[in-house]
């Protein structure tokens, strides 16, 4: 298996499409947005005639309101893999959500299930006394606690509910080990432009999604009957053209919020994919001929050595 992760309009789709086509591979979608129907001029989702013949997988599997798990990703992106390899294909898994590509290689820890009578009762202590949740995870396990930001509530809940219905240490649990991938060799490629260069990328980017129709996507979305408190609505550009259309930014606004927050997401998904194991960095964008050499290069060394 290959995976070719890396920031925000890297250039990972492209990269992708030039590795499949070389090495008779199907991809496998791991950004978290794109599993979503509906949104697709936010999310850069590959259009079906760019996609130039070669199978996606894992591209609008999901409602827009239904919940969408790192665990769920991870249980049908191993069965989509699973497939691709049978038909004697090279999986390819490509995207930017670090957490997602993680779960699929090195698995999660099996906690309990989600107890939503909990979660809401710890949703209401936190509204009451913002910052009380992460006080208290730090009481019943610093470990974790210590790892987490206190802003983070959702994982900050998620800890807590592991911790309670468990009754021990979340940290504990995720010593015991985790359901790790078995059978496949993998090689992660890390594209890693220009910082400023890929700002500007970024930047124009966010302005084309404006000019070409993200206000109307969203408000389409919304008259499926989709409530604007559904998940994909907290990403950058979408949040944004949520607020023009409730007459809370104006267009200008709208797209500097839009490309600021872009760019620092950029920025955080760098730091992870920084600290991801055994990660091959391409100091390039992915639609650039020389990385793209680079990277066919690499992936042949690699399924040679494992033949």
């Amino acid at each position: 298996m290959v995976a070719v992760a890396g920031p925000t309009g890297s250039g990972k789709s492209e990269l992708a499409l030039v590795l499949a086509e070389a090495f008779a591979g199907e991809i496998v979608n791991c950004d978290s947005l794109q599993v979503f129907r509906h949104f697709d001029i936010g999310t850069a989702k590959l259009p079906l005639a760019e996609r130039r013949g070669v199978p996606h997988h894992l591209i609008d599997v999901a409602d827009p309101d239904q919940l969408f798990t790192a665990g769920e990703y991870a249980r049908v992106a191993r069965r989509a893999i699973g497939e691709i390899a049978a038909r004697g294909r090279l999986p390819l898994v490509a995207g930017g959500t670090g957490f997602y590509l993680r779960a699929l290689v090195d698995g999660l820890f099996q906690g309990p299930e989600r107890d939503q009578a909990l979660r809401e009762r710890l949703a209401a202590r936190e509204v009451r006394r913002a910052g009380s949740l992460h006080r208290l995870l730090t009481r019943l396990d610093p470990e974790t606690a210590s790892r987490i930001h206190p802003h983070d509530v959702p994982k900050v809940t998620r800890a807590l509910e592991v911790t309670l219905v468990a009754r021990r240490p979340a940290s504990e649990l995720f010593r015991q080990g985790r359901d790790r991938l078995t059978g496949y060799g993998t090689l992660k490629l890390g594209l890693l432009p220009d910082r400023e260069a890929l700002y500007r990328r970024l930047d124009a980017r966010a302005e084309r999604m404006f000019a070409g129709g993200l206000p109307e996507e969203v408000e389409s979305i919304l008259k499926l009957g989709f409530p604007a408190t559904a998940k994909p609505f907290e990403s950058h550009g979408y949040r944004q053209a949520l607020q023009l259309l409730r007459g809370e930014l104006n267009r200008g606004e709208a797209i500097f919020h839009a490309q600021r927050n872009t760019r620092q997401y950029a920025k955080r998904q760098i730091t992870w994919f920084r600290k991801e194991p055994d990660l091959v960095w391409l100091r390039g964008f992915g639609d650039d001929g020389e990385i793209q050499r680079e990277a066919v290069e690499r992936v042949g060394e690699f399924l040679g050595a494992g033949k």
